[in-house]
């Protein structure tokens, strides 16, 4: 396993990633059409690759040559970072690529001067949550968002303080 910088190479297969992680994630908490929507906008192939080259994905995990898991980030002030995108292949999950990307990810941006990472997890992301406090993230707040589609989307802010 090694984990590098992403490349517009990558393209079809961090949308695919994403597209399915997102889709898990959500599960059966919002509706189809907006499922959809949110799909065909932040995964498409040409989304994606513009997100690539813009510098929102920031590193994937390769196994054996098959990209298994993907993370994307900025800071968001002069001392925070936070995880914009992460998801792993489903056929990669629990095997400690997604903590090892989470930590070069992390080591990035703390060169960078980041002392605090935030990160946002879907309400009742059986996933992602129990990742994420796993890795130090404590919750801070609920973030509401219209879908447009008459339903409400909820996230969770957590946060971590970063040595």
């Amino acid at each position: 396993m090694k984990i590098r910088k992403v490349r517009v190479e990558d393209s079809e297969r961090v949308a695919e990633i994403c597209r399915n992680g997102w889709l898990d994630t959500v599960d059966d908490r919002l509706s189809d059409t907006y499922k959809l929507k949110n799909v065909k906008f932040w995964y498409s192939l040409d989304k994606v690759a513009q997100d690539i080259k813009k510098g929102q994905y920031s590193f994937v995990a390769e196994v054996d040559d098959t990209v298994a898991g993907v993370i994307g980030g900025g800071m968001i002030s002069g001392s925070e970072n936070e995880v914009f995108v992460f998801y792993m292949d489903r056929d990669y999950r629990y095997m400690g690529i997604g903590k090892q990307l989470l930590h070069v990810f992390t080591g990035h941006f703390k060169k960078k001067g980041a002392s605090v990472q935030w990160a946002s997890v879907q309400e009742g992301n059986s996933l992602g949550l129990p990742f994420y406090e796993s890795n130090g993230f404590y919750f801070q707040s609920v973030k509401e968002m219209d879908t447009g589609t008459g339903e409400v989307q909820r996230s969770l802010r957590m946060k971590r303080e970063l040595e």
